[in-house]
């Protein structure tokens, strides 16, 4: 995998994309849509892959789309043109939705738009404490519901709040981030949110890999089912994990008083 519109590492089973754009806040372009899209769909065919941090260079997160290579190309275009473009941009989110590796976001700064989208569709939030979040959509004439931002953000922070956020389209802080349960941690700065982010993401590469892809699995899959056949899904799930080398490995270990060593876990 070797991107070219931002920065891809790949270090002991932690993937971390860095959005590469810092002289405009990391504003998003076509092709920065397309190859991050098709970057998150490829990532589970690589099992060296077991954890993403997507985090932003300089002072922002993202920014949202560009105004000079997106926005200003709106204008005036028809209906199924304008459909293919909203479309394109929801298949980002749904990829990382989608990808079977927990995504960390380390939201170094400003992160409005298509980038609090992006930061939602994460599994994980953690925010330097001059990062800024916001669904701006209202503030261009535009209805909160992109790319699936009112599917996701209820699910945070309850509907209530996600209400609040999407009408009015306000930039609020990391402290109300945190107090409304968008982030999971508030830090000091940008590079101490990436590096607990990378911490946080270490810490799942050396963990059941199958486990954490049926959990992700099962928090997407449940939200739209009721109590009964919620239970009877993870009944079915848990015992497919109850197959997998990991779970004898992790008796092993205990029994042998060890850390375990579950399957393709780095060094």
């Amino acid at each position: 995998m070797k991107p070219t519109t931002f920065a891809f590492e790949l270090a002991k089973g932690v993937a971390t994309i860095t959005l590469d754009r810092p002289k405009r806040l990391n504003a998003l372009t076509f092709e920065v849509y397309k190859e991050l899209a098709e970057t998150f769909e490829q990532i589970d065919s690589h099992a060296e892959i077991r954890a993403v941090v997507i985090t932003g260079r300089g002072k922002g997160f993202c920014s949202g789309g560009d105004q000079d290579d997106i926005i200003k190309h709106l204008l005036g275009q028809t209906t199924p043109e304008l459909v293919a473009f909203t479309r394109m941009t929801g298949r980002l989110i749904a990829a990382i939705r989608r990808c079977r590796r927990p995504v960390i976001g380390a939201i170094n700064g400003t992160a409005v738009g298509a980038g609090a989208v992006i930061a939602a569709a994460c599994d994980l939030r953690i925010a330097a404490d001059g990062a800024k979040f916001g669904f701006i959509f209202p503030r261009v004439g535009l209805c909160g519901a992109d790319m699936g931002a009112t599917y996701l953000l209820p699910r945070i922070v309850g509907l209530g709040h996600a209400s609040e956020l999407l009408f009015f389209g306000d930039v609020i802080d990391a402290k109300r981030a945190l107090e409304i349960g968008l982030v999971n941690r508030v830090v000091t700065d940008g590079e101490e949110a990436v590096r607990l982010a990378t911490e946080w993401a270490a810490r799942l590469a050396a963990g059941p890999a199958f486990a954490h892809a049926m959990t992700k699995q099962m928090i997407e899959s449940e939200f739209a089912m009721t109590l009964a056949p919620a239970i009877e899904a993870e009944a079915q799930a848990q015992a497919l994990c109850m197959q997998h080398p990991d779970f004898g490995e992790a008796h092993a270990a205990f029994k042998e008083q060890r850390a375990p060593k579950f399957a393709g876990a780095p060094e």
